[in-house]
């Protein structure tokens, strides 16, 4: 009976860390074509307001920034820092956003660019699964 008994019980074992390691490792797939960049413009604090619009205006940069095609997702003014500007791109025309920045915005910002992602979904489904574990 022993010998037959590791015939069930590992079959069984090995189902069960499968299930486990499924259950772990959820899917968190963005299914999207556009990427998200997140554009963070410094104000140089050695100018003044009026002197950066000055410079805004020469440079074009309403007319140039964002680009065609690119979506504006969301843009902050960060008293202090400057401005936070999210925008969805198709991967294939992230050249054409730097270029932008560097032609408009280059001279009056300081300028940071970051790959971007939306994790709020994420964190909440993470926490909904946590506050169930604390519940059992």
């Amino acid at each position: 009976m022993q010998k037959y008994l590791r015939f069930i019980i590992i079959p069984i074992l090995c189902f069960t860390g499968f299930l486990q390691s499924s259950i772990a490792a959820e899917d968190y797939t963005i299914n999207t074509d556009k990427i998200l960049v997140t554009v963070v413009l410094k104000h140089q604090q050695d100018k003044s307001l009026s002197e950066l619009q000055k410079k805004m205006d020469e440079n074009r940069f309403w007319q140039s920034f964002p680009p065609k095609g690119m979506e504006i997702d969301s843009w902050y003014v960060m008293m202090g820092l400057g401005q936070v500007i999210t925008l969805k791109v198709a991967p294939k025309d992230l050249r054409t956003l730097n270029l932008a920045i560097e032609k408009s915005a280059w001279g009056i910002f300081e300028t940071n660019i970051y790959p971007t992602y939306e994790f709020k979904g994420i964190a909440q489904s993470i926490k909904a699964k946590k506050a169930l574990e604390d519940n059992e």
